[in-house]
């Protein structure tokens, strides 16, 4: 034997599986992880246990299934003498509820045997596990369990039915069941007699499959003809509950076959009533039956019965008032005169159209007269409601109106033959009365006579109209001070229909009606027209308008903004109102939005009447973008966004700028023109120089030169053309020489006509010293050897020149040919 503390020997195992395999002890050889027990304990590995005999535990439970909440006792038996390795070991037992420890009460018992007991006070679990423990060594070990259940005895079924089925003829019952918290076995139970069922010979008629709560007694269990009791029995481990009794005779719950309806006419020369032909099923034309007929008009949705048809009523039924000219469709269906019988299936339905006969309707008529053609005619347009299908005895073709009644040996003036129910007629003026008749292929009903009466009552006041509906509005007045017949209530759609509305009228009866109720052709989101006429003894009051909405949303769409002047600072912006089909509602209130780039959002709110609006405080230059929000008292739609800039400058700015533009253009198209017309201006402001290239200075020669040749045979050089003038500065620091006193006389010049000068030549050639840059240069292209042509000035500066410089430029064509003032500027050029 091991010793306390030390874990099982090899041979133990060994032996310990050997017992295992022959007698199925419990014991587990899987090591497990510790745990802590209640009592301090730890639960090791669940060694296994030295065992021999038959089992060394036993465990006894007082009822394995329990009610739900009641009190659970359980025995524990250990014998140590068939546990070997328990003989001089200390015995300890434990419990487990399913993983929850519990203490129990242990005792050493009769034979040498440990006994522990443990009571459950409150069992509230639908099933667990109840496991006996033993401590050994230090470990625990389960060596018996006991499964518990708890629950409810079985619910008492309820509505229980049952129908036999005549094709087979089954009886098929069904019923009603709670949840079961057990297992819990169904049959359906059958008796023919009080001994029978009291003797416990009660025959089980069927059991439902798959929890499904109706089954079929099959026909050998069944006593057509008689009275049998069946009931439903439900059972489990705590109890047993039936149903209430159902005694019936299996034929009084047949189901049978519809029956068929053979043929249905009217009766000639009564057009309310008809005949129905009919015979029962073939299946049940040897029962007593209890029948039912039904039938309606399409303009009834209720059916109407005709209860209590028996079979002797074959093969024909006769049934009266019936709606004349109106088509019926019939039905009919029959049972077993039992309380507890099935119905069969409607019949398939048959229709008949009774004879018809002339309307008896009074039409109720609303009128609107205008005089025309100087007041010599009156237009008259009639309006009135068409007659209930009980009263137009069949299917109207037409109305009739008259200026006279119908009289006999002749017939009226008819002025309107019409199937709508509105005409439109011209009468004399002064026609005061008009008659109106309804008729079919049956005749003609009797004249309702119409009185025009004038327009000349009080109106009424306080008018208002108020939604009582998605489809209908209650309009409200205050009753005026006269005496007053009725009212005549009147609605019109906004915008109006193309044929004005027939039907859209209707007459309030009684002195004292102050409200009405309009409930014809009203739709939601729609704007009606409302107006109320007071109805006196001799005349029409004025009418009272109001416009209302049965039901109002956010307009459909937001207005179009259009953009219709622009400045620097503001935004004229303007649009149109929005069509009437589509606001929804009364319009509120406008809202203006507006923002720049820089997301600085601003608003305003405009009243409804107003279509436009100024944008203000705007930036120069800046973009914004703008829309519009239209809003009714259920909500508001936004519009599409307006971009707009605003300018740099005023229209006044503008306006201003382009004066001064076209002022300073016009001043300077004015100057323009006075340059070009006035020389003397145009010469101070622009002189104008002579080219001496292009100049006709060099087909002047003097007259000495123009005289024949003094030496025959000697040919004089022509005329030579100046091309150029050379300009000679006097070298400085030399004294000019004094001018001559009597300076000689000049010289005349002549121009040679048609001599034009063959080449360019030198005009005039001017010569100096500059006093920084030495003697004076002679100019590029002339030659010491050879002279200026025709003339050379040379101009010395302040120094005596040769008598050969001065020479030519006395006779300088120009200087001889023109009396220049000034003369001592040229003394220089003068010979002494």
């Amino acid at each position: 034997m091991a010793r306390r503390g030390a874990g099982p020997s090899l041979l133990q195992l060994l032996l310990l599986l050997l017992l295992l395999s022959v007698h199925g002890e419990w014991a587990l050889s899987l090591p497990q992880p510790c745990a802590e027990t209640p009592g301090g304990l730890p639960m090791m590995s669940h060694a296994p246990l030295p065992t021999g005999g038959q089992g060394c535990a036993s465990l006894s439970v007082d009822s394995p299934i329990v009610l739900l909440g009641s009190a659970v006792s359980a025995s524990c038996a250990v014998r140590a003498e068939r546990c070997g390795g328990l003989q001089r070991a200390q015995i300890r037992i434990a419990w487990l509820l399913d993983s929850e420890p519990l203490a129990g009460r242990q005792q050493r018992g009769p034979a040498g045997t440990e006994l522990s007991n443990l009571t459950l006070p409150h069992f509230n679990r639908s099933q667990a596990r109840l496991w006996c423990l033993l401590q050994w060594n230090g470990t625990r070990q389960r060596v018996a369990m006991a499964e518990l259940r708890a629950g409810y005895p079985p619910a008492k079924p309820s509505n229980l039915s049952c129908m036999l089925n005549l094709s087979d003829y089954g009886l098929t019952c069904q019923w009603a069941r709670g949840a079961d918290s057990l297992p819990t076995s169904v049959a359906l139970k059958c008796a023919t007699s009080r001994a029978q069922r009291e003797a416990g010979a009660a025959l089980t008629g069927c059991s439902p499959r798959d929890g499904r709560h109706h089954c079929t007694v099959p026909r050998r269990l069944l006593h057509l003809y008689r009275h049998m009791e069946i009931w439903v029995s439900a059972r489990n481990a705590l109890g047993t509950a039936e149903s209430e009794r159902l005694r019936i005779d299996p034929m009084d719950v047949a189901k049978l076959e519809p029956p068929a309806l053979q043929s249905i006419e009217p009766l000639p020369g009564q057009p309310d009533c008809v005949s129905v032909g009919w015979r029962a099923a073939r299946s049940s034309a040897h029962m007593e039956l209890q029948c039912e007929l039904r039938y309606r008009s399409p303009e009834e949705p209720a059916w109407a019965l005709v209860p209590n048809i028996s079979e002797a009523a074959q093969p024909a039924l006769r049934l009266c008032g019936f709606l004349c000219g109106t088509r019926y469709s019939f039905q009919l269906r029959c049972r077993r005169p039992s309380p507890s019988a099935y119905w069969s299936e409607w019949s398939p339905g048959k229709e008949v159209t009774t004879q018809e006969k002339a309307p008896a309707a009074r039409l109720d008529v609303w009128w609107s007269t205008r005089r025309v053609g100087a007041g010599r005619r009156v237009e008259v347009q009639l309006r009135w409601k068409a007659p209930s299908w009980r009263e137009a005895n069949g299917r109207l073709r037409g109305y009739r109106v008259a200026l006279s009644p119908r009289q006999r040996g002749r017939g009226p003036l008819t002025v309107c033959d019409t199937s709508d129910t509105q005409c439109g007629f011209s009468a004399p003026a002064g026609t005061a009365r008009v008659y109106l008749t309804a008729y079919n292929a049956a005749g003609e009903s009797a004249a309702t006579e119409v009185v025009l009466l004038e327009q000349t009552g009080q109106a009424l006041s306080g008018l208002r109209a108020v939604p009582s509906g998605e489809r209908s509005l209650r309009v409200q007045w205050e009753r005026p001070p006269g005496a007053v017949a009725g009212y005549v209530v009147e609605w019109q759609r906004v915008p109006a229909e193309p044929a004005r509305c027939s039907a859209c009228w209707q007459r309030q009866r009684g002195a004292g009606a102050t409200s009405a109720l309009i409930r014809d052709g009203i739709e939601p989101f729609q704007r009606y027209n409302v107006s109320v006429f007071p109805l006196y003894e001799d005349a029409v009051g004025a009418p009272a308008h109001i416009a209302a909405y049965s039901k109002q949303k956010a307009p459909s769409r937001a207005p179009k903004l259009h953009l219709k002047s622009i400045s620097k600072s503001q935004a004229e912006l303007c649009w149109d109102s929005i069509p009437v089909e589509l606001q929804n509602g009364f319009i509120t209130s406008y809202t203006i939005f507006w923002a720049n780039s820089t997301a600085d959002v601003s608003s305003a709110l405009v009243p409804p009447s107003h279509s436009s609006f100024v944008v203000g405080d705007l930036k120069p230059s800046t973009l914004y973008k703008v829309h519009i929000m239209a809003s009714t008292v259920a909500g508001g739609t936004n519009g599409t966004s307006l971009i707009l800039v605003t300018t740099v400058l005023d229209d006044i700015e503008i306006q201003f700028l382009f004066l001064s533009l076209a002022l300073i253009f016009i001043l300077l198209v004015l100057l323009m023109i006075c340059f070009q017309k006035n020389g003397r201006v145009k010469k101070q402001l622009w002189p104008s120089v002579p080219d001496p290239a292009h100049s006709s200075l060099g087909s002047w020669v003097p007259t000495e030169l123009h005289r024949p040749p003094q030496v025959p045979g000697t040919r004089e050089p022509g005329p030579a053309t100046i091309s150029a003038v050379t300009v000679l500065e006097r070298a400085p620091g030399k004294a000019a020489e004094a001018p001559s006193a009597d300076p000689e006389r000049a010289q005349g010049y002549v121009q040679q006509p048609g001599v034009r000068a063959a080449e360019p030549v030198q005009y005039v050639q001017v010569l100096g010293d500059d006093p920084w840059a030495g003697p004076a240069r002679r100019p590029r292209g002339s030659s010491p050897r050879r002279p200026l042509l025709p003339y050379q000035n040379v101009w010395p500066a302040r120094r005596a020149e040769p008598a050969s410089l001065r020479e030519p430029l006395l006779h300088f064509p120009l200087l001889q040919g023109l009396r220049l003032g000034g003369a001592d500027e040229l003394h220089d050029c003068q010979q002494p």
